[in-house]
């Protein structure tokens, strides 16, 4: 299960970032790909260095479980594992249907002088950040198939890092560029799941 795990995160991030940026350079003749993480110290800065402390140790579950790191007993089991599987195949099929559901929006990233296009449909019908969603649910897989002090690690640092990225670094951007506009779709729609994290109206 350990090299399965393995291979499905390697084909994640190959297909999040490396193919799916790839497509919009073609598409659009930028990668999207806006890295710039601020002033150190920054939420910005913060939120960039978790999400990436979060890839790493993604990787170090399987890895860890590899070279002999032992799980809990009680998840150590077939069934927590198919269900993690299950998870994993689901999230990263979820998390490129949702980006490319953005078209040309796409960005990995904010940069705050720039404006693109408010997207609400299709999978941001259903929850703001449905992307993040993805990914979260990937990693939760993740943790099932190799359960481990490191795999549970990244799937809380994950959390935490696109808790800060959505709360801290894109909800004010949004609100600064779009206004009313990202307003009004906030209020209607959760922020990562259907009716939850709603924003409320002025």
């Amino acid at each position: 299960m350990a090299w399965l795990a393995l291979a499905l995160y390697l084909l994640g991030l190959l297909l999040a970032f490396g193919w799916r940026t790839l497509a919009q350079w073609r598409s659009t003749g930028d990668t999207g790909l806006r890295l710039d993480a601020g002033p150190a110290g920054t939420l910005r800065w913060w939120a960039k260095l978790l999400f990436v402390a979060a890839l790493v140790l993604g990787l170090g579950g399987p890895v860890a479980a590899l070279a002999g790191l032992s799980s809990p007993a009680g998840l150590d089991h077939r069934a927590p594992h198919v269900v993690g599987l299950a998870l994993t195949v689901a999230g990263i099929a979820a998390t490129l249907a949702a980006q490319l559901a953005m078209g040309a929006s796409w960005r990995v990233g904010v940069d705050p002088t720039e404006r693109t296009g408010l997207v609400t449909s299709g999978p941001f019908a259903l929850a703001r950040n449905p992307i993040f969603t993805a990914m979260a649910t990937t990693s939760l897989g993740l943790t099932l198939m190799v359960p481990n002090i490191v795999s549970v690690t990244a799937w809380l640092v994950l959390v935490a890092a696109l808790q800060l990225q959505v709360r801290a670094v894109e909800e004010p951007y949004l609100i600064t560029t779009h206004g009313d506009a990202y307003r009004h779709y906030a209020a209607g729609v959760g922020r990562f799941l259907p009716g939850l994290g709603r924003l409320r109206r002025t």
